[in-house]
């Protein structure tokens, strides 16, 4: 009970962006109560008061070893990312196949193309004719807009067909488009191609820069709920204006459409964190043991993200952490 008033009071400062003397006045009032009863158990531990404390501390060191984990293979990730020189260096055929259809990467990165990506294609050179690089990000505020629920960028030139999606819930949000979620990112692509037209940011432009300052260079869409397109029909429907009207985006936005029509796959990576052998006795023991066991016992992404099994391709990769 005290772990979760130290937690809310937290959660009173970082989300809530409430005033330090409004939570330590929390802290203060609820603390106190409840150290009354910390104070009870340990004057019963010789009498069994220690299998709460026990219990207690059990479950805290879970959560500690889970986040810890996490954290582990988030720096992984962000210290092994793909360079935006060395995709450069690829040409627009990033030096493989590109098959038709479109293949949705799922990352936890915002920036950078993450290395599962640069694993899965030295390991099989043939990837889809369109790229989206899909990050999934909880916000600390209650709920998301749906006018503000996608953020989308473009990753590379032009003639590369890679993008990037920021979908972004909050706490309390309920993912429940995700039965429409195909269509909706193909709709969001071909919004964000009309603003990127209309803004005159299309062409030969610096990939580096874009992809590091990828959020000041998103468009939020418009409204969602009063915009959705469920099917490929509606789809070429609703931007067949917008080609009409600008016709360097047709080559492009056809070819996206045409590659909706033959599939989308997503690409899960499904990482193993394994301690390094100069790691200290305390991280291999909590990497290849606690975590490792947390690992295979915990939902999968595939599951909380709702992907179809039909669709789904998941790329295995050892995090040396």
């Amino acid at each position: 009970m005290f772990v979760t008033t130290c937690l809310m009071t937290m959660v009173i400062i970082i989300v809530w962006k409430q005033r330090v003397v409004t939570a330590a006045a929390f802290l203060l009032l609820f603390g106190s109560v409840e150290l009354v009863y910390l104070s009870a158990v340990f004057f019963k531990v010789p009498k069994g008061g220690w299998i709460s404390l026990l219990l207690s501390l059990t479950f805290m060191s879970i959560m500690f070893v889970w986040n810890y984990g996490k954290l582990k293979k988030h720096e992984f990730d962000l210290e092994n990312k793909v360079s935006m020189n060395r995709i450069l260096s690829l040409g627009p055929s990033l030096g493989m196949v590109r098959v038709p259809g479109i293949g949705l990467v799922y990352t936890n990165l915002a920036t950078g193309i993450p290395a599962i990506f640069g694993h899965f294609v030295t390991n099989l050179p043939a990837f889809h004719q369109v790229l989206v690089f899909v990050c999934v990000k909880s916000v600390q505020v209650p709920y998301v807009r749906a006018e503000e629920r996608m953020l989308m960028g473009r990753v590379g030139p032009r003639e590369y067909h890679m993008f990037r999606c920021i979908v972004r819930y909050g706490y309390k949000d309920v993912p429940h488009e995700n039965y429409n979620f195909e269509n909706q990112l193909v709709s969001a692509l071909v919004e964000f191609l009309e603003t990127e037209g209309r803004n005159d940011e299309c062409g030969d432009t610096e990939s580096e820069i874009l992809d590091e300052n990828v959020v000041e260079h998103m468009y939020t869409l418009p409204d969602q709920e009063e915009k959705m397109v469920r099917s490929l029909k509606e789809i070429e429907e609703s931007v067949s204006g917008c080609l009409e009207t600008n016709p360097s985006l047709k080559d492009e936005t056809v070819q996206i459409l045409k590659a909706r029509e033959i599939g989308i796959t997503y690409i899960l990576g499904h990482s193993y964190a394994k301690a390094k052998k100069s790691s200290t006795i305390f991280t291999k023991l909590a990497i290849d043991v606690v975590y490792s066991f947390l690992s295979r016992n915990c939902r999968g992404t595939d599951v909380t993200l709702n992907v179809p099994h039909t669709s789904l391709l998941e790329v295995g990769m050892i995090y040396y952490v």
